[in-house]
């Protein structure tokens, strides 16, 4: 009777606790990130002028002249850590979403590839966490593949920010990085590019399903150089998790973004999530929006060293055919209606 009761009133309270704890734990993880993404970079960077200033400079300058020596390892594959990327700290920042990957298809290890991430969102955090850590299982997925997230080259000139985003497998997403991986590699690798890349950020916003790729094609011409086949990949609520400020076409906003896309390699965005507290207020938190990951078909891709412009629309034509076709079988499943349509810009 009343022993049964306190019995059962302590387990009641213990899966409360836990709960809760492993609530702060997600957004604890998910911070963090945020904080890597926004601010890490310049941070070290000025954390390390300074320690060259102070007494500790030794220090400041083992690293910098390990810096150099190590500067074109970026370009080189990285320098991938399996410790790192099965922190349980991704475990807890897939969950909070939480994020899914979606296999539709077996890829052979005897091949290399190019994913196609779309749409880019803000951050690209489903890209990240599936691809960038083993927190959704794309290693027990696609056994034998090695994924390597492309992201700005600036990225990997930035102190300490380079070592952690390389311990991920992520790799600048500039022409000698892709060679390198897709030529003097082996087999098995992936390379994920987030095509729509800073111009399809300024488009983001919740309920718009849209993409940045009939003039990117960049990445087919890439892929038939080295016959790596494209696999298109949707990732459905990767738009819902930030809202965005979207400037007109014309106006003053976004031609200051277009000016720093140009001449910087990204896009500012004014754009909110919740707060740190409380759902309710704005802040730097993206919302808890589930965000599935769908990695659909690849597509044959021959190798020709001097590809020609027709051979390039071709297989683009193809891939954009393939991404319409992914989005149309898997909108329904993941809380979109019949009705709603790929905007391929």
């Amino acid at each position: 009777g009343t022993g049964s009761n306190i019995l059962s009133a302590l387990q009641d309270l213990f899966w409360l606790l836990k709960s809760k704890v492993e609530k702060q734990l997600q957004i604890i993880s998910v911070l963090q990130w945020v904080l890597t993404f926004l601010i890490m970079g310049i941070a070290c960077t000025l954390i390390l002028m300074y320690i060259l200033c102070t007494d500790c400079w030794v220090i400041a300058a083992l690293y910098l002249a390990w810096l150099v020596f190590d500067w074109n390892t970026p370009k080189k594959g990285g320098r991938r850590s399996q410790w790192v990327r099965n922190w349980a700290i991704w475990r807890y920042f897939r969950d909070y979403f939480p994020i899914r990957l979606v296999k539709t298809h077996n890829l052979l290890t005897t091949r290399n590839y190019i994913f196609g991430y779309h749409p880019h969102g803000i951050m690209g955090l489903g890209a990240f966490c599936n691809f960038s850590t083993e927190a959704t299982g794309v290693g027990q997925k696609f056994p034998g593949i090695r994924p390597y997230l492309a992201t700005l080259a600036g990225n990997f000139r930035m102190p300490i920010l380079r070592d952690y985003l390389m311990s991920g497998g992520i790799c600048p997403v500039n022409r000698d990085s892709i060679d390198y991986i897709l030529s003097k590699n082996g087999n098995g690798n992936a390379i994920i590019i987030v095509v729509g890349g800073a111009a399809e950020s300024l488009n983001c916003t919740p309920g718009k399903n849209s993409v940045t790729l009939k003039n990117r094609k960049g990445f087919v011409k890439l892929a038939l150089r080295h016959g790596a086949d494209l696999v298109p990949v949707y990732s459905f609520g990767e738009n819902e998790v930030y809202k965005q400020v979207i400037f007109e076409e014309g106006s003053w906003g976004r031609w200051v973004q277009k000016k720093f896309q140009k001449h910087i390699g990204f896009a500012p965005c004014i754009f909110h999530g919740r707060g740190l507290f409380s759902s309710t207020t704005w802040g730097l938190l993206p919302y808890s929006k589930p965000i599935t990951t769908v990695v659909g078909e690849p597509i044959t891709i021959p190798k020709i060293d001097n590809p020609s412009q027709r051979d390039v629309d071709f297989y683009h034509s193809i891939y954009v055919d393939s991404l319409i076709k992914l989005f149309d079988k898997y909108k329904s499943k993941f809380g979109l209606p019949e009705t709603e349509v790929l905007e391929v810009n």
